[in-house]
């Protein structure tokens, strides 16, 4: 995973994240919308063959094809005798703190990420695409999480998320509203706008079987409180890195699918509880989800 970020402190609260799988690639994927109100490029021919033969790439919206004309310079670099290629670049609208129209995402921004792109612990909170992003009425951004489970095999099942949505945050079942959580907050409430989930695991599975994933992955927003708003652009994206075959039986996946449900509500939560305050264009300000006021509740 690789970040750019983009924060003047003041107007420009946005930047890039990079999912790079290891090669080799096309690797078998699926997207799975929950609500489409969203630019989620490359999209249909994943739906198509069922295989990813890019990186994904996330943004804020209205550099969604600048992106994606980044990615291809960086696919055709790679593959110099290409005549093909399909760049995945989701986005999600984060324009309530950055001033969005300014566009400030540049091709060296997108290669950036996608050259830095690394293993290890991934940043969280507000960092690449999650630098100007709200969900549920706080301040938000990136979060990660992963399981094991054992599902005649070992699998790890690994969320990444790019949360900018509406609803009311819940916890464990408790519904925690901003205005109780931060006594004064301003009125201007961030909209609804969306979240982009990224699911990767190391179980052999086809396109169908990742389907049914990327499916819960959207089933899990509801856990921590989305509305899944009219104006909100909700998607999923699962791919598989198993080389080896054959896939695993449809009835030993009940495990998996409680895996990318924990996994994608966990990394939800820690997009929250990563973010910092931030203020920005307009005077816009989202809070950060306080800490000592969750647990006192």
């Amino acid at each position: 995973m690789g970040h750019t970020t983009i924060d003047d402190g003041a107007d420009l609260h946005t930047g890039v994240t990079a999912v790079v799988p290891r090669p080799p690639r096309p690797l078998p994927a699926a997207v799975h919308t929950g609500n489409g109100y969203g630019k989620l490029v490359g999209s249909t021919q994943v739906d198509e063959l069922g295989v990813l033969e890019s990186p994904i790439v996330l943004t804020g919206t209205l550099s969604v094809f600048r992106a994606a004309d980044a990615v291809l310079t960086y696919l055709m670099r790679a593959h110099p005798r290409g005549l093909s290629f399909n760049p995945l670049v989701g986005e999600t609208n984060d324009g309530f703190l950055s001033d969005i129209r300014r566009r400030p995402i540049t091709e060296r921004h997108v290669l950036d990420a996608l050259e830095g792109a690394s293993g290890g612990l991934p940043a969280e909170g507000c960092v690449g695409a999650g630098t100007g992003t709200t969900a549920l009425g706080f301040k938000a951004g990136i979060g990660t999480s992963s399981r094991q489970v054992e599902a005649g095999m070992p699998v790890t099942v690994g969320a990444l998320v790019q949360a900018n949505f509406g609803g009311v945050l819940t916890v464990r079942g408790v519904p925690m509203p901003v205005e109780e959580l931060v006594p004064g907050a301003a009125r201007v409430r961030p909209p609804g706008n969306s979240c982009v989930i990224v699911l990767a695991t190391d179980a052999p599975l086809d396109a169908r079987q990742l389907g049914r994933l990327a499916r819960r992955a959207i089933f899990a927003m509801g856990r921590v409180g989305a509305s899944y708003a009219h104006g909100s652009g909700d998607y999923a994206i699962a791919f598989s890195t198993a080389t080896q075959r054959p896939v695993l039986p449809d009835a030993a996946l009940d495990p998996v699918f409680a895996a990318v449900m924990d996994a994608v509500e966990e990394a939800l939560l820690n997009s929250l509880f990563m973010a910092t305050t931030t203020t920005g264009v307009h005077g816009h300000t989202s809070h950060a989800v306080p800490y000592d006021r969750l647990l006192a509740g």
